[in-house]
């Protein structure tokens, strides 16, 4: 009996080693090994050959390069939560699969917000490089030295109550937050009397009424600048904002100036609305202790980067076999 031919599949990043060996056991794999992007002709040539691409959010997979796909290209399982880097349209009318791997980072992802929560306040940034930047000039403690804002009793307001943002909810009101949200549409009555939570239907009444704001909702052309200039300038000059959802939800030159001017007391950001660049003006608001910067290292964790490979795994073989791939992405979702 001849063996079953393994389908081409080209991975666009390094993934972890335990991903990458079972990729290489199960199809004919392509790897990046030195985990340079892939360029934009690269990428063509990948979809002219490949039977499934696996991508990352740093690739763009838009209409012009999905059009250049040849027969053989019927999958798309991309290593991400988000699907906005992919034209799904486009994919659906080529007659192309789009997967994702939801579900997987939901906890890491709120573990990171939590601790953004806990920085931006309590100034976490400043005492660090207190003792990194000028080592040997700390004098020792004072009474009224390096004070931040205590965030017990405050309260939280949660844009986008989903996994996430509810997981987010759930740790704060372990901190001793107040729960505020605001959603499409309210969460199950049930989790809503665990938190406490009180639902605002009203993005812009809820957003003038809390003292932390959290960022938890995809990337949408409906939530493009979601938290705009107008929207910012409700905030309360003692609130802070902490986003770890996509950069483009927030109007960051709005941000910028918001926070230049004193109007908002402070941002914690771990996505950006033009990454990989980083404004410069947020890196010296950084460097004056108004806002705190990570590299988009919310979901950065081995358990979660392998737990993604697995579900990426399992679309492609599903697939394969003639099944629906559990994680199959919709056009218009």
């Amino acid at each position: 009996m001849t063996a079953k031919k393994k389908p081409k599949v080209y991975i666009t990043r390094k993934l972890p080693d335990a991903v990458e060996t079972r990729m290489r056991e199960l199809f004919d794999a392509e790897l990046n090994i030195d985990d340079a992007p892939r360029s934009v002709p690269e990428l063509v040539a990948a979809v002219r050959t490949a039977d499934v691409l696996v991508p990352t959010v740093t690739d763009r997979i838009d209409a012009a390069l999905i059009d250049q796909a040849g027969p053989q290209m019927k999958l798309i399982a991309s290593f991400s939560n988000g699907t906005d880097h992919i034209d799904v349209e486009a994919a659906a009318r080529r007659g192309i699969t789009v997967t994702n791997t939801p579900n997987v980072l939901t906890e890491d992802t709120a573990d990171m917000t939590m601790a953004l929560i806990l920085a931006v306040p309590r100034r976490l940034g400043e005492g660090a490089r207190v003792l990194t930047d000028n080592p040997g000039e700390w004098a020792g403690w004072s009474p009224t030295w390096m004070l931040g804002r205590r965030i017990h009793g405050k309260r939280i307001g949660i844009v986008g109550m989903g996994r996430i943002g509810t997981a987010v909810a759930r740790r704060a009101k372990a901190f001793g937050l107040s729960i505020h949200y605001h959603n499409r549409k309210r969460v199950n009555p049930a989790v809503e009397d665990e938190l406490e939570a009180t639902y605002w239907e009203s993005l812009d009444q809820m957003l003038a009424r809390v003292d932390i704001v959290s960022v938890n909702c995809p990337s949408t052309p409906a939530t493009f600048h979601l938290i705009s200039a107008r929207r910012l300038a409700l905030l309360q000059p003692t609130a802070y904002l902490v986003n770890t959802a996509r950069g483009d939800v927030v109007d960051e030159a709005a941000l910028i100036k918001a926070l230049r001017e004193g109007r908002i007391a402070g941002a914690g950001l771990d996505v950006f609305e033009n990454e990989p660049a980083v404004n410069p003006k947020l890196v010296k608001l950084a460097n004056d202790g108004k806002v705190v910067l990570l590299p988009h290292m919310s979901s950065a964790t081995i358990e979660g980067r392998i737990d993604m490979g697995d579900k990426v795994i399992i679309n492609i073989r599903a697939f394969i076999d003639g099944h629906r791939p559990p994680n199959r992405v919709l056009p218009g979702r």
